[in-house]
């Protein structure tokens, strides 16, 4: 659903994207008036693997995964979680390829949409962008190579014990205390990320429970000992 672009949450949410932490104002302005906003319920997916790709987008608000469906229609693969100020679709604009994977809102999400044409003047005339870009790429082939590096080193308790500790330390900088994570995830969608099935992640969340690794409410999932549960994936 296409909705009126505020430019202060605009200039906010780019600020907070690394592509566009160190633009210049002059470049950061050209960028929002091409800006244009669109807003997801949870569960909508924003577009399909093998779609055309035309356009990057950048999460303003509420969070997306990455997904690789099954081409049997079953199980599906979720190689990534994005949240706020996280981009994606750069690919598609990059090498005019269809899109490599589907991306599917958690929740009600909010994007800044930013077209081909203005994307590429931007990237000829700035810099600083291109270097976040390359960045940006640089971490995501890392971020892969760490996934493949888990699955194929890691047991499923591991998986899951590591992914927690993951999704922990994307979402604070604190120190030894406790950390709860806000979770909008189903634990099939849990399943996809690491792997598994949903019987085997219940039973794997109930055995982190019994070992007081994790705490889980209806919305959150709070963990003790942020130290403790990442030795727990080691063994």
């Amino acid at each position: 659903m296409a909705g009126t672009l505020d430019r202060e949450i605009a200039t906010d949410a780019l600020r907070r994207c690394a592509l566009f932490a160190r633009v210049t104002d002059e470049s950061l302005d050209a960028c929002i008036a091409s800006l244009r906003s669109r807003r997801y319920r949870r569960g909508e997916t924003i577009f399909h693997q093998g779609d055309p790709g035309d356009s990057l987008y950048i999460v303003a608000a509420g969070s997306v995964k990455i997904v690789l469906p099954d081409p049997a229609g079953e199980e599906e693969a979720i190689i990534a979680t994005l949240g706020k100020g996280d981009f994606f679709g750069e690919l598609a604009i990059l090498d005019g390829a269809p899109h490599s994977a589907s991306i599917v809102a958690l929740e009600p999400t909010e994007t800044l949409v930013l077209h081909r044409e203005p994307f590429e003047q931007l990237i000829d005339t700035d810099r600083s962008l291109r270097q976040a870009l390359f960045a940006g790429l640089t971490g995501e082939l890392r971020r892969l190579t760490g996934h493949v590096e888990e699955l194929h080193f890691l047991d499923l308790p591991g998986r899951l014990a590591r992914k927690l500790v993951q999704m922990a330390e994307e979402a604070t900088a604190a120190g030894g205390g406790p950390v709860t994570l806000n979770w909008p995830y189903t634990q099939s969608e849990l399943a996809a990320m690491i792997g598994g099935t949903r019987q085997t992640v219940n039973r794997l969340l109930a055995d982190l429970v019994d070992q007081e690794l994790i705490r889980i409410d209806r919305e959150t999932i709070t963990i003790p000992d942020l130290g403790r549960l990442a030795r727990s994936a080691e063994r």
